[in-house]
This record gives C-alpha cells, structure tokens and sequence, in this order.
C-alpha cells in the first residue's frame, strides 16, 4: 500500500525538480542569447568601422598595398640586376588609346626607334594586371604617362602613376615623363597630390600648346627619353 506522505513528498520533489530544470534551460537560453547579441553587435560595429575607414583612407591604402609591392619587385629586381627590356612604359587610359596609336608610336617607334610598352600590345596573357604593371614600369628605362581627364579619373591609370612616382623617389633618377593631351586646370589637380607636386616642381610637356609645331614637341619628347641620371633641382613647369 503507497504511503500518502512518500507519494506527497515525491511529487513535491518531482515539481521542484522540474522548475529547477526549467531555470536551467532558461538560464542557459538566455545566456546563449546574450552571447549571440555580443557577437551580433561586434560583427556590425567591425563592419561599419572597416567601411569607415575604406571609405576615408581607401587611397591611402591602395597606395600603400601597391607600394609595397613595388618596393618587393625593385629589391627583387636589383638582387638579379636585371636590364630593361623596354626604353618606355606608356602609361595611359583607353579612352586616349587612339592619340596613341595614332600620333606617339608612328613617332617614337617608327621614327626615332625606341621601344614602347603598351597594356594591349605587350603586356602578359593570363599574368595578373599588378604583375604586369610593376613589370612594365620596371622593365622600362621611363614611364611616360599620358593625362588627359580620362587617365584622372582611372583607378588603373591612377595606381601606375603612384607607383612610377614611387620609382622616382626610390631612385632618385629621372624615371617618369609626364605629358599632358589637355590643358587641364591647375585646380583639377587638387586631389592629386603627387601629380600636382611634380607638376610645381618638375618640366612637362603639353600637347595643345604643341598643335602649331609638333615636330618640336617630339624632339623635346626624345630628349626627355635621352635624359638620364639623378632627379635635378626643381624648375618651372615647361610648356
């Protein structure tokens, strides 16, 4: 026969075993929750936090990525001590691929015999763009770039200037050639930085203020492509 006091004492225990349980389950519930809003809430501030950043500093970046991987290539460069295998890298944006088809080569390449590199013509298939790029400016004697509105507003064309204006500082040589197809205003320059330094500081030339004597502007072109050496005192900009 049950004892009525065992059975009372049983389901006593029985119940209080059972809320025990569910505080338990329900502590652990909410300990699982908590951790997931933690984690939730750290994930959206990296997020918005590394957006921030990429968005303010995302040149400066860039700049420093592309950098470093110029600063490898030259030091791997001069361990092998190679040679150049071009006389010039031509920078510049498709948009302005016609110009230079048209009225650089016939001139450099078939008239005054030097050898150019170009995107389409000579750079790698299959070879990563970077690589191709860094080869290019290394692999040349200079890098001409050719600014027109267009090359500004290129991220590639951007990213070869950064690193053949690297080159120039990293040799101290006179290494980059800059020509512009536009009269661009001083004040397009502004977020440039780089570009408009070099520009204060340094001779380039202009091919609008060329259209009356052409022949002239290729054979200030030659000499620039024949100059060799260390960079030399900062002068006026030249027309």
């Amino acid at each position: 026969m049950i004892n009525p006091s065992k059975y009372y004492n049983f389901k006593r225990n029985l119940k209080e075993g059972t809320l025990l349980l569910d505080l338990h389950t329900q502590s652990c519930f909410n300990d699982a929750s908590f951790l997931c809003f933690i984690s939730t809430t750290c994930l959206v501030v990296l997020v918005l936090f590394t957006s921030l950043i990429y968005h303010f500093l995302r040149q400066h970046l860039v700049y420093g990525f592309y950098l470093f991987l110029a600063f490898l290539y030259d030091s791997k460069r001069k361990k092998k001590n190679d040679g150049h295998q071009f006389d010039a890298f031509v920078s510049y944006n498709v948009r302005d691929e016609g110009w230079v088809y048209r009225e650089m080569l016939p001139v450099l390449e078939g008239q005054q015999g030097w050898r150019l590199c170009l995107h389409h013509r000579d750079f790698q298939p299959g070879k990563p763009i970077i690589e191709n790029i860094t080869d290019a400016i290394y692999g040349s004697r200079k890098t001409i770039c050719v600014i027109s509105r267009s090359y500004l507003q290129s991220e590639w064309c951007s990213n070869e200037f950064q690193m053949a204006s690297f080159r120039l500082f990293d040799e101290k040589k006179d290494v980059l050639i800059l020509l512009f197809l536009e009269e661009i205003p001083a004040h397009h320059l502004s977020p440039f930085y780089r570009m408009r330094k070099l520009v204060k500081k340094r001779t380039y030339l202009s091919w609008p203020q060329a259209a009356q004597h052409p022949g002239v502007f290729w054979k200030n072109v030659q000499r620039a492509l024949q100059a060799g050496g260390a960079v030399t005192e900062p002068v006026p900009a030249g027309h």
